[in-house]
């Protein structure tokens, strides 16, 4: 066990937790110091949001103990680490989307004034919050209507608000864009050099050298290293996983595309994009890349009959699909894994099986009755299939780890046998080693004569995963680049119209779930 020093300001000690008969968390040993930024890495579901949930006192340690100042404390709450000076950002965002952008900043500590809302206070302080990060959106705005990754920056900015002296930051940078990422790591320098502790979640490997310190790696619930942030790549995957994994980006050099699967000519959302055209053949990964903002999610979704479009059209395979018609879609083949797994693809309190079934249950039924247990026979062959990680068929699917979850929503469609899949940042905030089995996933797609669409702000993904890539840039096509091509002509086309990126941003999630529980309710 590690002594308190001075520069230590929060130490784990030998911390245990179960889940039932599951040993998620095994007799680990974790120190932040004062001005360093810790950092945590490990596969999905190595423990990771679990340990920081026992710092932030959603959950108890059933064995070891929590010192902060070198004193033993127990975090029962939240509201208890709040009070030690901890301030957690959770991967799963605490926003409410109905409430405005101040409102959400401030929640829990509303400024009041003969007991009603002191709205100037209110404003003022939440500006101060978002001045820390640059940050410009109206205060009035209500939350629901920004894309993901200004709700991300907002929740950063509602955590800083409160002045902690013990951040923790759970993969804060999953949804931002390079820009982003380091105008958040100016301010995390800004923060250390005042002596705020750290500790830093991310998937992304290259981002570490960059903010941490040091590293702590977990392998199933256990510690494994703590090694310096210089520590190379291949060596860090090497003990995340317990093997070597050759090849990041498993894709080969594929044969000739065969026939049109997925044809879009001259579609166009007002204030959203416009002109849109291109065709995804079989056998071929398309690449969608540019700035967030630049319309690829609205583009996705118009497809995938999620939302309506003014003009243009969309064919799958010949046949022309209707605006707006998210079950259309889904019988012609089109299969679509949103951003936002768990608020746009998952049912939370459904079961493994329930989710892998939601597209297929209204085809498969039998005289107007579900047939549950070949359902459940078909979704336990393809969890098996794509090895998703879990205690059985029926557990609840909000238990499994974020990349068995999205191997979940990827099984969803394979079950459906769709054809075209629409893919919108697949690997977010999913680890090494689940990203090669969900690449994997999608090359066997292509290698059965599937087409994928697959949008994606991870440069090296899109030159590793695509065969081609399109780059959009405020709401339109910028243009047509090779595999082989770099980083930097990517971003050339991307910049190449920012001004009106801003038009395009708004996502409707709205009209997201109403389709959603559209597609649930025909298919019960």
């Amino acid at each position: 066990m590690p002594d308190h020093t001075d520069d230590t300001v929060l130490q784990l000690v030998n911390v245990s937790k179960s889940f039932g008969p599951v040993n998620v968390i095994k007799d680990v040993t974790l120190s932040v110091r004062r001005g360093q930024v810790q950092a945590l890495l490990g596969e999905n579901g190595a423990g990771k949001s679990t340990l920081i949930k026992m710092i932030a006192g959603v959950h108890q340690p059933d064995s070891g103990k929590i010192l902060v100042d070198g004193s033993e404390v127990t975090i029962a709450s939240t509201n208890d680490s709040e009070a030690h000076g901890i301030a957690t950002i959770h991967q799963e965002l605490n926003l409410v989307p109905t409430l405005s952008v101040a409102e959400n900043i401030m929640l829990g500590r509303t400024p009041k004034r003969f007991g009603m809302v002191y709205r100037k206070h209110l404003n003022a302080q939440a500006q101060a919050a978002l001045n820390l990060i640059g940050l410009d959106v109206p205060l009035k705005q209500p939350v629901g209507e920004l894309g993901i990754a200004k709700q991300q920056l907002i929740e950063i900015a509602k955590a800083l608000s409160m002045n902690a002296r013990i951040l923790i930051l759970d993969e804060p940078t999953a949804a931002l864009t390079g820009k982003e990422v380091d105008a958040l790591f100016t301010i995390l320098d800004e923060l250390k050099a005042k002596g705020v502790a750290m500790v830093f979640i991310s998937h992304h490997l290259d981002e570490l050298a960059r903010i941490a310190d040091t590293i702590s790696i977990l392998r199933d619930g256990e510690f494994v290293a703590e090694v310096p942030a210089s520590t190379d790549e291949d060596t860090l995957v090497q003990h995340m996983v317990g093997r070597a994994i050759e090849d990041q980006y498993p894709r080969g050099e594929v044969a000739e595309a065969g026939a049109p699967l997925l044809e879009v000519a001259g579609l166009t959302s007002t204030s959203r994009f416009s002109d849109i055209s291109f065709t995804v053949h079989a056998g071929e990964i398309v690449g969608l890349a540019g700035l967030v903002g630049a319309g690829r999610t609205e583009v996705v979704r118009a497809i995938a009959g999620a939302d309506k479009y003014d003009s243009g059209s969309v064919e799958v395979a010949g046949k022309k699909l209707k605006s707006g018609d998210i079950q259309g879609a889904i019988r012609a083949g089109v299969g679509h894994i949103p951003e936002d797994r768990k608020g746009q693809a998952l049912v939370l309190d459904g079961t493994v099986n329930e989710n892998l079934g939601y597209a297929t249950l209204a085809a498969t039924s039998k005289a107007g009755l579900a047939d549950r247990s070949g359902q459940k026979r078909r979704a336990s062959e393809v969890a098996e299939k794509l090895r998703i990680r879990m205690a059985h068929i029926d557990q609840p699917i909000r238990n499994l780890s974020g990349g068995n979850q999205q191997k979940a929503v990827f099984g969803r469609w394979v079950l459906a046998n769709s054809k075209v899949l629409l893919l919108d940042e697949p690997t977010r905030g999913v680890d090494v080693g689940a990203k090669v089995e969900i690449y994997n996933i999608i090359n066997e797609i292509t290698a059965g004569g599937g087409a994928v669409l697959m949008v994606s702000s991870d440069l090296p993904e899109i030159l590793g995963m695509s065969d081609r890539i399109l780059v959009m840039s405020g709401g339109k096509i910028a243009g047509e680049l090779p595999k082989d091509t770099t980083q930097d002509e990517i971003m050339a086309l991307a910049v190449s119209n920012v001004s009106s990126a801003a038009s395009a941003e708004k996502v409707h999630d709205s009209d997201h779930d109403a389709a959603f529980a559209t597609l649930k309710e025909d298919s019960q």
